[in-house]
């Protein structure tokens, strides 16, 4: 069992009381949920000139035709990603969780699924928006143990666990009383039931490995612990939170055959 991580007396949004957050209260199993990751994101929009309405060009209806037919497209992509964004996410990858940032330094996001079921169609909408918090201070490139901030970048959703038994995923799940947690967060709201149910995020950790694994592969500096789990109303240390009931929802959803992934950063870093 790890040695627990000092728990950082954080800036003036902090609670006086029990500086647990969502995911400090089980370092005693984990090295914490904090951490960091790479960077993402949109693409330009190129709008085309328009005719005023109603106007016939010079030649006159057959102009349409001499022009030829529209350049296709192309498959659908994720309107809000950028080059960065885009290009890390994996080509088999056919699921996709896009958490996004109010601000570099909010603790409130939205988080939408995405499925690529047909690559020659694209991305499409499957689920949200949902309200997310984030790490009390944001969101950070580099991510450092108890800097309170969520790592950026896109990672991986291959384990998931929790206090309550799976409510019928295809993830390899881990049911454990070591997912209990007590006490209160950065805003004095009670943590209890905020990892009933848990999906690992793939950063600093050994992929496919249960949620409580303490293997830190970047190093114990560089945090762990990062999870998606139960909204408990207030900043996490570095983890993601949903409503229960959309944690229930995405557990069901999330298929490792698609390899799923998770994009997550605030708005203008996930449109780099």
């Amino acid at each position: 069992m790890p040695v627990p991580e000092p728990v950082p007396r954080p800036g003036p949004r902090a609670s006086g009381r029990s500086l647990y957050t969502v995911c400090a209260a089980l370092l005693l199993l984990l090295t914490g949920c904090a951490a960091a990751g790479t960077a993402p994101g949109p693409t330009a929009v190129r709008a085309g000139a328009h005719a005023p309405a109603g106007s016939v060009g010079a030649a006159g209806p057959g102009a349409a035709a001499a022009r030829g037919p529209a350049a296709p497209t192309g498959p659908r992509e994720i309107r809000m990603l950028g080059r960065v964004a885009r290009s890390a996410i994996p080509a088999e990858s056919r699921q996709a969780l896009v958490v996004t940032g109010n601000s570099p330094d909010s603790s409130e996001a939205t988080a939408l699924l995405y499925t690529r079921d047909d690559p020659t169609v694209g991305w499409q909408p499957a689920a949200g928006p949902w309200p997310a918090h984030n790490a009390l201070y944001g969101w950070t490139d580099e991510h450092r143990v108890n800097d309170l901030r969520t790592p950026i970048g896109v990672y991986g959703l291959t384990a998931a666990g929790g206090l309550l038994e799976a409510p019928g995923t295809e993830l390899p799940y881990v049911q454990s009383p070591a997912f209990t947690v007590s006490g209160e967060g950065f805003e004095g709201e009670s943590l209890e039931g905020s990892f009933d149910y848990v999906i690992a995020i793939d950063y600093n950790r050994v992929p496919g490995a249960s949620p409580l694994d303490p293997t830190r592969p970047l190093g114990e500096d560089r945090g762990g612990g990062i999870w998606l789990h139960v909204d408990h109303g207030g900043p996490t240390q570095g983890c993601i939170s949903l409503p229960e009931d959309r944690m229930e929802e995405l557990l069901r959803i999330l298929d490792p055959a698609k390899d799923p992934v998770i994009v997550m950063g605030d708005g203008a870093a996930l449109a780099r």
